[in-house]
């Protein structure tokens, strides 16, 4: 296979220079933002850009805005070199990988502040506000205020107006056609959907079905620090995609108008959570939460309603510790109305 050259970009005005010219040829812009680290479920986000865009951007960019101080900034994977060699290996491969140094390093307040840092807040920060972050006079922030609210939100409180600021910066930057992200980070593609929305960028978002490994464990970059023991345990369960498939056959239940049918007034959706949640424990897993909620608004789904149908769908989320490592996971449900 032939390798591509790649450009790298690390300044922020040369890669909207860059952009703004190839829009000025016609062409059109597809941007995957990722923290690097990569693997094929990367990989899978920029083929499904290829089949929207004509030019490619990978982003890549360990954000700070979206951990808080005591949170695994420090210890987030990196292989910069190895990632640019992933991306030139990869059918077609990447136009330009934008891979700033610091996205919140405004020189012009460093240098009127004399290099000063900021009093460190009461309540929970991000590395960014932390005393630690060198992000000189950035206090602008996006909150997507409801959908941000549940499952991951209770526990990472500054995570998703972390993830909404700095992909809003990657917008005005790139000014792309079209953004992938991946669907196993489903709470945070939503919030971008909403984002973008509510702001009216000119950005297409895009949702692409998540990669797993054999075991069938969704992949991700912090994968790496889980020890074969913690490995093995999750394959015990099959993690949650089996968990889910073995619970439904066990039960005999189907999406379908059978289920609302057979099982109306029955308690599916406490029967199903409880379920998820026994195997993860007994798998040596702690729960952060398992919530079944609507796909678009992101609301806690009750037994009534997932009985009584309504033509939209649930996605099963559910976040979990192994070890010192915070893995998260979803399946999609589709609800069949009927009458």
């Amino acid at each position: 296979m032939a390798i591509r050259e790649t450009g790298i970009i690390r300044n922020k005005e040369q890669m909207r220079n860059w952009t703004r010219s190839m829009r000025a040829q016609g062409k059109t812009i597809g941007l995957v933002p990722t923290m690097g680290y990569l693997h094929q479920g990367h990989l899978s986000l920029i083929a499904e850009a290829r089949k929207h865009a004509q030019l490619i951007v990978v982003s890549i960019y360990v954000n700070p805005g979206q951990f808080s101080a005591n949170e695994d900034l420090s210890t987030y994977p990196s292989d910069f070199q190895g990632d640019i060699e992933k991306l030139q290996s990869t059918p077609d491969g990447v136009d330009v990988v934008f891979n700033p140094y610091n996205m919140y390093d405004y020189g012009e307040e460093r240098e009127r502040s004399g290099g000063k840092k900021r009093e460190k807040e009461e309540g929970v920060v991000s590395c960014l506000e932390d005393e630690r972050g060198g992000g000189f006079g950035h206090e602008t922030w996006i909150r997507v205020e409801g959908l941000e609210k549940g499952m991951c939100g209770k526990s990472r409180p500054v995570f998703f107006r972390g993830v909404a600021t700095v992909v809003a910066k990657l917008f005005n930057i790139i000014e792309p056609d079209v953004a992938v992200f991946g669907k196993k980070d489903y709470q945070q593609w939503r919030i971008i959907q909403r984002m973008v929305r509510d702001l009216d960028f000119a950005v297409k978002v895009i949702g692409s079905e998540m990669i797993r490994d054999k075991d069938g464990l969704a992949m991700s970059s912090r994968n790496v620090h889980l020890s074969p023991r913690e490995r093995e345990q999750i394959q015990t369960v099959m993690f949650f995609c089996d968990i889910y498939k073995n619970h439904m056959r066990a039960r005999h239940l189907s999406i379908s108008r059978s289920l609302f049918e057979a099982k109306k007034g029955k308690n599916i959706c406490s029967e199903l959570r409880r379920s998820v949640i026994e195997s993860i424990e007994a798998a040596g897993g702690k729960i952060d939460y398992v919530e079944i909620v609507d796909q678009e608004s992101l609301e806690a789904i009750n037994d009534e309603e997932i009985t009584r149908g309504g033509g939209g769908g649930v996605v099963i989320c559910v976040a979990a510790w192994f070890g010192k490592v915070r893995l998260i996971d979803n399946m999609e449900i589709d609800v069949l109305q009927h009458s």
